[in-house]
């Protein structure tokens, strides 16, 4: 569905149902220079198990009209607006690599807003290369092959697909490139300046969940395990032998540590 978020249309997946306001709400929150679809598994399960889904397309990205936000706390204020335009009341809030930080920064500055909280391939401490960040500053394509090859785990780099005939190192990379000029390097450089991220898991109050693959390369597993420590009445699921694209890489234990 489309609708208008702080002026601007904003495409939102919903899982194959119609949004019901009356239903408990997740939204899903992508990472960097992705879009809705890296949702489409998940959105799909919640969706048709009694929730009401909102997997956006971020202000620039995908099928959103809008120029991609350079911070976190935008990003984090745009979310509340996104829950009040849907017309959702309070949503549990699920995010991966810099929709995690999103997820946990609207939590902190909105917690009237958020009931539950599901953090994937997360740390608190962002940082991106400065050769990442050079060669997404010039469009180069250099930085999506980097984000492609760094984010899948070493199965999915062989192939490991659960669904049949696909390439998840391959879709990766057809994702990525599709992104609008200059918005992988406003996301990049978003997560390279988020330093809040400890005082905002002092503050949230809800149940939470960090997500986080043994070897993963982008946001490794010691970062998210601290993190997961410096939130309150927060759970570690830790799956064996996973990188940093999770959802595609088993969509089926990430499933199952959200719906625990």
């Amino acid at each position: 569905m489309r609708i208008l978020v702080n002026g601007s249309h904003t495409f939102v997946a919903t899982g194959g149902k119609d949004f019901d306001s009356s239903l408990p709400a997740i939204v899903f929150l992508h990472g960097g220079g992705m879009d809705h679809s890296v949702w489409a598994l998940l959105a799909r399960a919640f969706a048709h198990h009694g929730y009401a889904v909102l997997a956006p397309d971020l202000p620039g990205h995908g099928r959103s009209a809008g120029t991609p936000l350079t911070s976190v706390a935008a990003l984090a204020d745009w979310t509340a607006a996104l829950i009040d335009a849907a017309g959702a009341k309070a949503v549990r809030l699920v995010g991966h690599s810099m929709g995690s930080l999103v997820a946990l920064e609207t939590a902190a500055r909105h917690p009237n807003k958020v009931t539950g909280l599901g953090l994937i391939a997360t740390t608190a401490t962002m940082r991106v290369s400065d050769d990442l960040l050079n060669a997404a500053r010039a469009n180069d394509h250099d930085a999506v092959d980097m984000i492609a090859i760094w984010g899948e785990g070493y199965r999915a780099s062989l192939g490991g697909s659960q669904a049949p005939g696909l390439w998840m190192l391959g879709g990766a990379e057809r994702l990525l490139e599709r992104a609008q000029p200059g918005a992988i390097f406003a996301d990049l450089s978003a997560c390279n300046a988020y330093q809040d991220a400890l005082s905002a898991a002092a503050k949230i109050t809800v149940p939470s969940i960090v997500i986080q693959g043994s070897r993963d390369l982008m946001t490794p597993a010691k970062g998210g395990k601290a993190l997961a420590a410096a939130i309150p009445n927060c759970r570690l699921a830790l799956i064996e032998g996973a990188g940093h694209m999770l959802m595609s890489e088993r969509p089926d234990d990430v499933l199952a540590a959200l719906r625990n």
